[in-house]
């Protein structure tokens, strides 16, 4: 059931390439919006990256992983997306408003629906926490419902940054290197499905499955 996580997670990595935007090849002057971009994203590519690791942590959960293992490793996950979270909307904050029409509330609306995502994944994390690893029928339902939960979190997440990333902002946000698409630092580490019975047991339908045995992609960047 856990690769029911993982195809949720594949939405949730949007915002991270909402962050990032299409890069621009086309050098602009250095003005305030550029100078506010830059604030932001300086801050931001530490907690872009703690996201793509986390995300990863999920997707490469062991197919033979234990549910024990399985349940530790998405609390951690969740955990570290909403830290990264609360930290992309301080340095939102932190960077003032915006000199673009309307800035004041895009900054208040884009710091708000993060700390708002942030603890909608505190939630996940708690559901996570609460789940029976050793009742794997139990377990594999209850991961089947914090799926349903993700997918909700995904829309808030993508919706968090979107009005940042139009127009002049966006623009600006595109072209600082911290605020593009990180690649996950943490390795896959899934190991080969062992043949036997063992094998065979692991792979029925009271056994919760890994993001491993089917990890989705996510969506490529339009430039």
């Amino acid at each position: 059931m856990n690769k029911k996580l993982a195809a949720a997670l594949s939405g949730g990595a949007v915002l991270v390439l909402a962050l990032s935007g299409c890069s621009s090849d086309e050098e602009g002057g250095e003005n305030k919006v550029d100078a506010w971009a830059k604030k932001v994203c300086d801050q931001a590519q530490p907690q872009i990256q703690k996201r793509a690791d986390a995300q990863q942590t999920i997707i490469s959960t062991a197919a033979d992983g234990k549910p024990a293992d399985i349940q530790a490793a998405d609390s951690k996950a969740f955990q570290d997306i909403a830290d990264a979270d609360k930290a992309l909307a301080k340095a939102v904050q932190d960077a003032g408003v915006p000199p673009v029409d309307n800035g004041e509330k895009l900054q208040q609306d884009a710091v708000k629906e993060l700390n708002s995502t942030a603890t909608a994944y505190e939630g996940l994390k708690k559901q996570v926490d609460a789940l029976d690893p050793k009742d794997q029928q139990k377990f594999a339902d209850g991961l089947q419902s914090v799926a349903e939960g993700l997918k909700k979190i995904e829309k808030m997440d993508q919706d968090a940054l979107a009005k940042l990333q139009s127009g002049q902002l966006g623009q600006a946000m595109a072209k600082q290197p911290g605020c593009r698409k990180a690649e996950a630092s943490v390795s896959p580490n899934v190991p080969p499905a062992k043949p036997g019975p063992a094998a065979s047991a692991s792979a029925g339908k009271s056994a919760p499955a890994s993001p491993a045995s089917s990890p989705s992609r996510p969506a490529a960047a339009t430039s």
